[in-house]
């Protein structure tokens, strides 16, 4: 059964009447540019073939009512006015979230009845939360009769994880999954928020993309995720600059030097640096069409991330060491980190090989199995049925 057939069927089974319609919204592996989004940086995130899907339908009494097709228990269920920060909690919280939020945009978001389902796994890594809001966001302004541009609708989703959920993201995964298209990768300076569409074509190229979910489910609300990002505050303060987007390594160094940041401090920020340096030499690589030669620098971005942003944790370097062992051009952690999940970039004719290598692996060191599987780069989020 498709996603749509399920989701509708789940509908009408909860709420007892057909939805107005259903809209989809894809996860995101990002290729490279990890916890560079909120230091004002480069990011280069795709699209991919798994998804959240939201079936809705308008209520006439104000009331939002939502339900995950894996619980069919009784719904969550708020008065639209009331929902925000402060009185939304749980999953519910990025739909409620999201409608408060649009709510704060001026669109006049109706009551409604809301499923969601998904083939995403959620705590993979692979953007589930922006997945969710961006499909709920354009379910709920459509069924409010407003058309709201996509930049505005990935602010209002990245607002409901920050101030409602919890979570001081960035905007690089409501960006992704908004705006990704088939075929290619979204370039997103995240500072002025302009975009490129750069061809990411790995069958083209006789590769795969590969996920390997660690089955390390990360939880970033309450993780040591936001003691990143405050020490790349402080890093910003002390080098005078109004983000680590504005630093050097020479910039770094003297700080190193003078006192200004300490040891841990410095780490932190050379890797942003670094690897908003790694995501232009891959754009420029992927724009010369020279996509298989973009190895070293997924391989430094994973280095960086273990060594000096310690995000990384040894499922996810098992996964990457392994990958590559059994034959992947390049293979790093992706997404915030603490779990999730590793990219792998593979020759078709090597597949079943990295898939073996990294389960053998995975048991040698007695950790869980993965999940292994290839991944497409597809559009962004739309209307699917209504």
């Amino acid at each position: 059964m498709s996603l749509v057939d399920a989701v509708t069927e789940a509908f009408a089974e909860l709420a007892g009447r057909p939805p107005e319609g259903v809209w989809r919204a894809p996860g995101r592996v990002n290729l490279i540019g990890e916890h560079t989004d909120y230091n004002d940086g480069f990011v280069l995130p795709v699209a991919i073939n798994r998804s959240v899907v939201v079936a809705a339908a308008r209520r006439d009494d104000g009331v939002l009512r939502c339900w995950s097709s894996r619980d069919r228990s009784e719904p969550v269920s708020h008065p639209v006015a009331e929902v925000g920060p402060g009185t939304s909690s749980g999953w519910s919280a990025y739909v409620e979230g999201t409608a408060w939020a649009l709510r704060e945009l001026g669109v006049p978001v109706p009551g409604a009845d809301v499923v969601v389902h998904a083939d995403l796994p959620a705590g993979a890594g692979l953007s589930s939360s922006a997945a969710l809001e961006a499909a709920v966001a354009l379910a709920l302004s459509d069924l409010a009769g407003s058309t709201v541009d996509r930049v505005a609708l990935a602010l209002a989703g990245q607002r409901a994880e920050t101030e409602v959920v919890g979570m001081p993201c960035g905007i690089m995964d409501q960006m992704a999954v908004l705006l990704g298209r088939a075929g290619h990768a979204v370039f997103l300076d995240t500072r002025t928020r302009m975009t490129e569409l750069v061809p990411f074509d790995p069958a083209a190229a006789g590769l795969t993309l590969l996920v390997i979910d660690t089955r390390v489910k990360h939880a970033l609300v309450g993780s040591p995720y936001a003691e990143r990002r405050r020490a790349c505050e402080r890093a910003a303060a002390a080098l005078g600059v109004p983000a680590l987007r504005d630093a050097t390594i020479d910039d770094l160094e003297a700080g190193r030097a003078s006192g200004a940041l300490d040891e841990v401090t410095f780490r932190r920020a050379r890797h942003v640096v670094t690897e908003n340096d790694r995501v232009l030499e891959a754009v420029d690589l992927l724009r010369r069409g020279a996509l298989t030669s973009i190895g070293p620098a997924l391989a430094g971005s994973h280095r960086s991330l273990r060594d000096d942003y310690e995000v990384s944790c040894p499922e996810l370097d098992v996964a990457v060491d392994a990958a590559v062992t059994g034959g992947a051009v390049g293979a790093r952690m992706t997404g915030g980190g603490f779990g999730g999940s590793a990219l792998a970039l593979t020759p078709v004719d090597a597949v079943d090989r990295v898939t073996e290598t990294v389960t053998k692996a995975f048991a040698e060191a007695g950790f869980g199995p993965p999940a292994v599987f290839a991944v497409s780069i597809a559009g962004g989020a739309e209307r699917v049925s209504g």
